[in-house]
């Protein structure tokens, strides 16, 4: 019988920040009178693991969880997952991204915890930076940008001194990870005139979702024949640093790389030799290795275009993934199931 049928009290630890879906969490919460939504004044991991062991958080039931609640708790690893089983009521975790590295997925399997995801309300926000980034490096704009900040023009008429950089029309680009956020960086660059657009997925796909793009059967294929690489796989345990200087060797002299993933699929020291050394052209980061702390000398090279982790930072996108996380506490509610449940679960519960 789910909490819904039975009337018994739904109690739902949230974590922060919620930025633009508290009226929605409001709404949910009038509705359902026996729901009650509590908060932790847990500073840091340490403090948060001697609250559940204090029994503080015996009554929760259900976590809604946020990519930066992880200075609040610390990562949800096995560690802390099997505190949470073991000091609470807890049988579904809903997190606020549709990366979810910061959660043990497998963990949540043997655990028997639902876990749920917010695929597809990140697309639109991220595939315009990756192909915004993907631009800007092949052109330097940055470069030109931080040039004419220092007042360069003056001396350099020629574009502030800036190194040319090259046109997107005729370029090979290659699509690693052809999930919701890789095809729409594909229908993206559909009217940019490339000469063609080539993948690399776990599986093929099916040729209405291909939509004439070529499969390449190893990474290695498709780095061989790649002008711009755009990377957009998840983090875990098999993509860690899978952009290494052994992948770079094999890609064109001259690449430009692209990443809106997460910091640590790529091996930032491998990249930036090769940045030194003139095998990649350029490269262009929404995220790095180590974030926030980052390596400035990497960060600040001239071949180098960067951003603060801004992919999903739009209010559109913040409150539809928000609103998708109450809509995954709803429905865990109500049927007993989340609505999104991640792949490593599927077929599970």
């Amino acid at each position: 019988m789910t909490f819904a049928e039975s009337g018994e009290r739904f109690t739902v630890l949230r974590l922060p920040p919620i930025r633009y879906a508290g009226d929605i969490w409001d709404e949910f919460e009038q509705k359902n009178s026996n729901v009650r939504v509590v908060e932790t004044a847990a500073k840091n991991r340490e403090e948060f693991i001697a609250q559940l062991k204090r029994g503080e958080l015996q009554e929760v039931d259900f976590i809604a969880r946020t990519f930066q609640s992880v200075k609040q708790t610390g990562l949800f690893d096995k560690e802390l997952l099997e505190l949470i089983v073991a000091h609470t009521q807890v049988k579904g975790i809903a997190h606020c991204g549709a990366g979810y590295d910061q959660v043990d997925a497998n963990a949540c399997r043997d655990l028997k915890l639902q876990l749920s995801n917010v695929p597809g309300r990140v697309n639109d926000s991220t595939a315009d930076t990756n192909v915004f980034l993907i631009l800007a490096t092949l052109r330097n704009f940055q470069l030109g940008h931080e040039n004419l900040m220092k007042g360069r023009w003056k001396t350099d008429i020629n574009s502030a001194g800036t190194i040319y950089g090259h046109c997107i029309q005729n370029k090979v680009v290659g699509i690693l990870g052809m999930g919701g956020i890789g095809q729409t960086v594909r229908d993206r660059l559909a009217g940019f005139g490339v000469k063609k657009i080539v993948y690399y997925n776990r599986s093929r796909l099916s040729p209405e979702l291909e939509q004439g793009c070529e499969y390449c059967g190893t990474m290695e294929e498709l780095a061989e024949q790649s002008d711009v690489i755009s990377i957009n796989i998840p983090l875990n345990k098999d993509t860690h640093h899978v952009i290494n200087a052994s992948l770079i060797a094999k890609m064109k002299d001259g690449v430009v790389l692209v990443n809106t993933a997460r910091g640590p699929v790529v091996d930032e020291a491998a990249v930036k030799a090769g940045l030194r050394s003139g095998k990649i052209f350029g490269y262009g980061t929404d995220v790095f290795e180590n974030e926030p702390d980052i390596d400035m000398d990497f960060a600040s090279l001239p071949n180098v275009t960067s951003l603060p982790h801004m992919g999903t930072a739009t209010v559109e996108t913040i409150r539809s993934m928000e609103a998708l996380v109450v809509e995954n506490v709803d429905a865990f509610y109500r049927t007993g199931k989340v609505k999104t449940l991640v792949a490593e679960l599927q077929g599970v519960f």
